[in-house]
């Protein structure tokens, strides 16, 4: 069973690296491949009742993770919808790259600690979105992420 997988596993992996030339997207072949993985992995077990607990247990995770999204994406969305980007985009007037950078980490910085960090990266890759043409926008959002994942690791425990 376990070959099985792997095996489904392993072409649905192929056929998410050449999405490009099937010019099908990869979340098609991400949910195929899911969906095929635990369809196989039900019907060649013996114990029903713990594919049961397990299925329902990985839908509830998987849940939580789109339900958070979904709120995440209204967060920036309703920002946008009323113009809360533009108090920003209006105060910040540096046409130096290396400023901007500066000023996006620190907002960064103090918006991770009030708002969840993968909050912050959605909100702070719209705001990147409004500043920069699109060529260099994917670079300025992982140093956005990065800035949140700095403040989050100053939150430890000990």
């Amino acid at each position: 069973m376990i070959t099985g997988l792997i095996i489904l596993f392993i072409v649905g992996y192929l056929l998410i690296i050449f999405e490009t030339t099937f010019r099908v997207d990869k979340a098609a072949f991400s949910l195929l491949t899911g969906v095929g993985c635990w369809v196989y992995y039900i019907y060649n077990t013996e114990n029903k009742e713990l594919v049961n607990e397990q299925l329902t247990h990985a839908l509830g995770d998987i849940s939580g993770i789109l339900f958070f999204l979904l709120a995440a994406m209204t967060i920036v969305e309703l920002i946008d919808a009323h113009n809360g980007f533009d108090i920003i985009t209006k105060a910040v007037t540096t046409n130096s790259r290396r400023k901007l950078l500066w000023i996006i980490a620190f907002i960064t910085f103090f918006a991770s600690s009030v708002l969840d960090n993968l909050t912050t990266a959605i909100v702070m890759t719209a705001l990147v979105q409004k500043y920069l043409p699109r060529k260099r926008q994917m670079v300025n959002a992982w140093d956005c992420y990065y800035s949140c994942q700095c403040r989050r690791g100053m939150e430890s425990d000990w």
